[in-house]
């Protein structure tokens, strides 16, 4: 048994996982475009995450372009049966490297395509529908055009599951009343719980929830709390923040992300800390001072 098996499992429709997965993000060059500036190193990562247990790994045909989910297939393929790859589409990139909104049906299935082909995969496992109604953060308005697209492709036979990513509530709620939804995917973490009520809500409904920068994205969390909690288990503030998480709610699954196999196994690490009761209120309490 590895240590993230310590931590449990939860479904994606019809896919079981580990609770602490991968993200493949920080596989592309700076800015998540082009190549990684060390190529070997990056297949290393992956198939140390896999050898580690991971069986979740999150990637999107939009990081590089393309970069990612060629890296993923040339180190992992042909890939484990118990492996769940997940990926997003609703975004395409600028020559500049800009995120831009790529949500027309037209754009969708080219995407969906992309995926599959750049993972050498029949179907796609789960695709995230990600929303960008404005570059920032989600943003309140009707996404059944896109989410009526994606759902014609896994009638197709294309995709299996479908998910969402940068969303509000009540978009959580249209999709649900138009298709089956497995997990959604949003920025949260111990100093952003915007979603703490919708977290609670899928938990009860047995929908899974991905936060994507569980470590605080690109500015990294800095606590005090974090910091005396961690000299008590000889770990790290980002490793008792990750555990945190896991025991925030039993629906969430964890994809941090990295390029460096030193720092995915501190990651996983995380599984095997465990918080005390009385430990909580503090933590808690760096979401309220900010």
């Amino acid at each position: 048994m590895t240590s993230i098996d310590q931590i449990g499992t939860f479904t994606l429709g019809t896919r079981t996982v580990k609770r602490l997965g991968y993200g493949a993000m920080q596989l592309a060059g700076p800015g998540v475009f082009g190549p990684p500036k060390d190529h070997d190193a990056a297949l290393a990562v992956l198939r140390e995450a896999v050898a580690l247990g991971v069986d979740h790994i999150d990637t999107s045909d939009f990081y590089g372009p393309h970069v990612t989910n060629q890296i993923i297939r040339e180190a992992l393929h042909p890939y484990p049966d118990d492996l769940t790859i997940v990926t997003k589409i609703g975004v395409r990139r600028g020559a500049d490297s800009a995120w831009l909104p790529a949500s027309s049906a037209k754009e969708l299935t080219q995407a969906v395509h992309d995926n599959l082909r750049n993972l050498a995969l029949d179907v796609l496992d789960v695709v995230n529908l990600r929303i960008m109604f404005k570059a920032e953060g989600p943003t309140e308005g009707s996404i059944e055009a896109p989410l009526t697209a994606l759902a014609d492709l896994q009638q197709q036979g294309l995709v299996r599951h479908i998910g969402l990513s940068n969303v509000t509530p009540a978009q959580v709620a249209e999709a649900r009343r138009l298709t089956a939804i497995v997990c959604v995917q949003n920025m949260y973490n111990i100093a952003h719980r915007h979603d703490d009520a919708l977290i609670d809500d899928l938990a009860r409904d047995g929908i899974a929830y991905v936060p994507f920068f569980p470590l605080g994205g690109f500015t990294p969390l800095q606590s005090s709390a974090l910091s005396t909690i961690a000299e008590r288990l000889g770990a790290t503030p980002m490793q008792v923040a990750l555990a945190w998480l896991l025991r925030r709610a039993p629906n969430i699954l964890l994809i941090p992300g990295t390029s460096s196999i030193a720092h995915l196994r501190e990651n996983l690490g995380a599984a095997k800390l465990e918080l005390l009761d009385e430990e909580l209120p503090a933590l808690d309490d760096i979401a309220a001072a900010r």
